[in-house]
């Protein structure tokens, strides 16, 4: 059910670093064509840190890991594209459907194909209202039963981040401020909360990664928090989540609707910040991920 680029399958043959890369940024999250020139970008800054760039989509009911040219350039083109987690893995491939992956999917099809490394923006978590909605990201289920690294912003400022470190801690997934002990929130370097554990370089991550074998604690995920080098002004963050939770309201919108509501509010009434920095997040988190898979 997997299909390999011709990149990647020589990067597994010849025992070569990969970084995984999240395919839903590109169809869901980026505008087009930006998406496509920022998808081209990202893989670039991999290989030019030392490892292969393996993107990870289902085309026409096929797991895809790693995308040729045309390929890449239809799920960033292609409007017919939806988007699978792991429980959608397959319905999706028996019924034949395009899908970009989400951070719990990648997660899941890099595992299945051997990469123990990924990068994404930022990752899911806890909604805020959990307590009645019982609204949770597949993601933190997916950090706590998948062993792979994933290089992330926090979580996005959206959520309820006090919950979600609490989940973290409770699924005992190990976190990881990269040079930072204030726990990210996406478009902010600081989400007000701290991180326990800092490491300062990706040689001292990638040691952590390969001593949790020798401790038995390998059958868990690995968050490694990097903050945004291009934060977004607080004062237009704070203002722009204030009116879009009250815009949620004022529409009834619910559940899993609410986050795709206020990314796109953040997108619509920034003046294009949230969208620089959006970029700059999987740039950095890219490059990270690439270093610490080459260490």
């Amino acid at each position: 059910m997997i299909q390999y680029s011709s990149e990647v399958r020589a990067a597994l043959v010849e025992k070569r670093p990969l970084v995984a890369l999240e395919s839903t940024i590109i169809s869901h999250g980026l505008p087009r064509p930006r998406n496509l020139e920022v998808a081209l970008e990202v893989e670039e800054i991999v290989r030019s840190e030392g490892a292969t760039p393996a993107t990870i989509a289902i085309i026409d009911g096929v797991i895809h890991v790693g995308l040729e040219k045309t390929e890449l350039d239809r799920v960033a083109n292609d409007e017919n594209f939806t988007k699978a987690s792991i429980r959608d893995l397959a319905i999706a491939t028996a019924s034949g459907l395009s899908a970009a992956t989400t951070v719990a999917a990648t997660s899941h099809i890099a595992h299945l194909a051997g990469i123990e490394f990924f990068a994404t923006g930022g990752l899911g978590g806890v909604h805020r209202g959990a307590q009645e909605s019982w609204d949770e990201s597949a993601d933190l289920l997916a950090l706590a039963n998948i062993p792979v690294l994933v290089v992330c912003a926090g979580v996005k400022s959206i959520l309820d981040i006090p919950a979600t470190l609490e989940r973290l801690e409770t699924l005992s997934v190990p976190l990881i401020g990269y040079r930072t002990k204030k726990f990210p929130g996406f478009y902010l370097p600081d989400s007000g909360y701290t991180i326990e554990h800092e490491a300062k370089s990706a040689a001292e991550i990638g040691a952590i990664w390969r001593a949790r074998k020798e401790v038995g604690t390998a059958n868990t995920g690995l968050v490694v928090a990097n903050p945004t080098p291009l934060p977004m002004n607080p004062t237009l963050h704070e203002r722009l989540l204030k009116d879009g939770l009250a815009k949620a309201r004022e529409n009834s919108v619910t559940g899993k609707a609410v986050t795709p509501f206020l990314l796109e509010f953040f997108h619509a009434n920034s003046d294009g910040e949230s969208l620089k920095v959006n970029i700059e997040i999987i740039k950095s988190n890219s490059k990270l991920a690439a270093q610490i898979a080459s260490s």
